[in-house]
């Protein structure tokens, strides 16, 4: 199954594999932050940020298709209609996919960095970087659609993450928690 480099580093399977590896060295670093003083908040927002976005990000930038197949699709929910028509497990799979991708930059950035801890900017953060995201998958040639729906699918997820961290944004930094 997992047995080399690619299998471990290049594929859907491999990538959640060590997402999940990861689980005890991102709780670790929770803590190693913590007894340097850093309020737990702050370190379960600086942690979460990274081990929640950059596997999302790491599976959108493995290779989709042989090289040079990369398509644009520029017009807004046209390809979210077709991946809606190709069945429930498909529309799932891309629809929550899609609003994952994000949803822990937008959960953990308004708590980590006050001025981001508001909804617009959390929605401009989450669409610039699904632009920025999109753009690397067709300037790399990954054999991937590069897609104005996707965008939208991120920065809602990243959005709809925000809103269910909108209690800590705000909340006072107790150095002791």
């Amino acid at each position: 199954m997992l047995r080399d480099w690619h299998a471990w580093f290049g594929t859907f399977t491999g990538v959640v594999a060590l997402t999940v590896l990861a689980l005890p060295v991102a709780a670790l670093m929770v803590w190693l932050l913590t007894l340097r003083g850093r309020p737990l908040r702050m370190s379960l927002a600086e942690v979460g940020l990274v081990y929640g976005t950059v596997p999302g990000v790491w599976l959108i930038l493995l290779p989709g298709g042989p090289a040079g197949s990369n398509r644009v699709s520029l017009i807004p929910l046209r390809d979210l209609s077709a991946v809606l028509a190709a069945g429930p497990s498909t529309a799932v799979a891309q629809v929550v996919g899609n609003l994952l991708v994000f949803a822990a930059l937008g959960f953990f950035a308004p708590i980590r960095f006050s001025a981001l801890a508001s909804a617009p900017r959390i929605l401009a953060l989450g669409a610039g970087c699904s632009v920025f995201v999109e753009t690397l998958q067709y300037v790399l040639q990954l054999g991937r659609v590069s897609s104005v729906d996707d965008v939208l699918l991120n920065a809602a997820g990243a959005l709809l993450a925000a809103l269910a961290s909108r209690h800590w944004w705000r909340a006072p930094v107790d150095v002791m928690s």
